[in-house]
């Protein structure tokens, strides 16, 4: 189920194509924000997500590849 959830977060950041906060991708999912903010730092340490600013994040080329 976590599983699902990163995918999701994934996509999310894909569409935006743009950096953002947790807060955004929740309200994107129609998810409580700590269910997207607890697995943001985890993204980020396999690579996928990059954080270019504290609290904002933004889809890697390797987080891109991975919802393709």
């Amino acid at each position: 189920m976590a599983e699902d959830m990163n995918m999701k977060i994934l996509k999310a950041f894909a569409e935006l194509g743009k950096p953002a906060k947790a807060r955004d991708i929740a309200e994107k999912l129609g998810v409580p924000t700590s269910k997207v903010s607890c697995r943001l730092a985890p993204l980020r340490k396999k690579g996928l997500l990059d954080s270019p600013e504290k609290g904002v994040y933004v889809i890697t080329d390797e987080g891109r590849k991975m919802v393709k």
